[in-house]
């Protein structure tokens, strides 16, 4: 695929603003055993980075001394199969040899549902990364309005920015006044599936929610776990009720201006929703962490997952020789009866911040700039099998071939919108929603659960 295909098809379908995240979870670690001029952490400040194996000097170095910097990210460089982390510690490793005896960057690492009560611990603590990855809209507001991220405006004006496909892919991680964040990759939330279990039990590609039933129906009949999911993490769970939400034709919009509320009979049919639809996820999917259940799918124990294509790294990064072939994906269906638009997608990209503190910025720009490089880039899309957000060119024939149904996917879109957890007025309004929707899933009455979200909007936003 050229680069003039994927700019045309980021800016036709990138307007919406981007939120990201996800990647994989994994074990905490200690970082990475390169660093030779750290020193261990103080024990009273490691609580918030208990995964890492040396505290970075924070003050410039002198000369003939290496000038540190830290990079946080919500996996274990060391330890991980996902390919899309594999790529950052090639881009940290590249940066590292190139800069050897001036620069040095130890990445910090823990998991994804430990990620920002760390960071957060880190900044309170007056030792934020330099560099620390970071989901554009209301976790990025987190860090924006105190003053914690710098503004990156000056530094992309270089000739940074012109790499990049359009002004779109900024769109999240911009305020009014200049860019806080850089993209680093696109990926779109689907419906893997698996082929062969779909064949034999005569299941279809569903186009409505109701087809959808009816396929988890005869995959449950032929013997198969129709669907794992891991419920107890709330932003999975959340993927798939924002899908619902949305499908329904819930306006957010309109529930900030509170021309509607959470109470919507929109908002409540998604709740029911949920329910029927879990009758079909693994018993033990209240339990079971992202990993467990992404793992399910790829060792051939469920049929469906439902997870954005950053999945496709771990999943080829870990999966035995031959399953990719046997993987399909589809759009999230429509809800039958519902006059809302069901060609939207949720959209999500992975992004840097840089500290607005740190103490050798250039040190920490020049690494950011190893993260959209032609290398990273082209590996993002072809062993990654994440779109990239640059205007590198790669071959589209060696990428992973669920890349090419994402990249479908994404063709025929007609808009996109970000996790309604990370889309909402604030991150405890996220969290809200996402609690509200576990307790949904426990099987508490819609209306009963949705009460605490519309608590929270009562008294903080309307």
């Amino acid at each position: 695929m050229n680069k003039k295909l994927v700019s045309i098809m980021l800016s036709a379908v990138m307007v919406a603003s981007m939120v990201t995240g996800c990647g994989s979870a994994a074990t905490d670690t200690a970082a990475t055993d390169t660093a030779e001029t750290t020193t261990a952490t103080e024990e009273t400040k490691t609580e918030a980075a208990d995964t890492t194996a040396t505290e970075t000097a924070e003050a410039p170095a002198a000369d003939g001394e290496v000038q540190e910097i830290t990079f946080m990210v919500w996996d274990d460089l060391n330890a991980t199969e996902d390919l899309i982390s594999k790529g950052y510690k090639d881009s940290i490793d590249r940066f590292n040899a190139d800069y050897e005896g001036q620069y040095h960057c130890t990445p910090i690492t823990t998991n994804l549902e430990e990620y920002y009560t760390k960071l957060n611990a880190l900044v309170a603590a007056g030792e934020t990364p330099d560099v620390f990855i970071v989901s554009p809209g209301p976790n990025l507001d987190d860090y924006v309005k105190p003053g914690v991220a710098a503004k990156l405006d000056d530094y992309l004006a270089d000739g940074w920015k012109d790499t990049f496909t359009s002004d779109a892919v900024f769109a999240g991680g911009t305020y009014d006044d200049g860019i806080y964040a850089i993209p680093l990759n696109i990926a779109a939330a689907c419906v893997f599936y698996n082929t062969e279990m779909f064949e034999d039990a005569g299941a279809t590609v569903p186009k409505t929610f109701d087809e959808l039933l009816d396929s988890c129906q005869k995959l449950q009949d032929a013997g198969y776990t129709p669907i794992t999911i891991s419920a107890g993490t709330a932003w999975c769970l959340s993927m798939v009720a924002g899908y619902l939400c949305d499908r329904n034709g819930l306006d957010l919009d309109a529930v900030a201006a509170h021309e509607t509320d959470w109470m919507d009979e929109k908002v409540i049919n998604a709740g029911k929703q949920i329910q029927e639809l879990s009758k079909y996820f693994q018993p033990t999917a209240a339990g079971d962490d992202n990993d467990i259940a992404t793992a399910a799918f790829y060792n051939g124990e469920a049929a469906i997952l439902i997870q954005g294509s950053w999945a496709i790294g771990q999943i080829n990064g870990s999966c035995e020789e031959g399953f990719a072939d046997k993987v399909g994906v589809f759009a999230f269906p429509a809800v039958d009866g519902s006059s809302a638009d069901p060609n939207r997608v949720i959209a999500k990209s992975d992004s840097l911040a840089m500290s607005s503190t740190s103490a050798c910025p250039e040190a920490a720009v020049a690494l950011m700039k190893y993260f959209t490089d032609d290398t990273a880039q082209k590996y993002t899309a072809e062993v990654g099998g994440k779109i990239p957000v640059t205007t590198v060119e790669y071959d589209a024939a060696v990428a992973p071939p669920e890349l090419a149904y994402v990249m479908d996917v994404f063709k025929n879109a007609s808009g996109t919108f970000g996790f309604y957890n990370e889309s909402l007025y604030d991150t405890e309004a996220g969290s809200t929603f996402d609690n509200c929707f576990v307790e949904i899933f426990k099987g508490e009455d819609p209306a009963t659960a949705l009460q605490p979200i519309q608590d929270y909007y009562e008294m903080n936003v309307w």
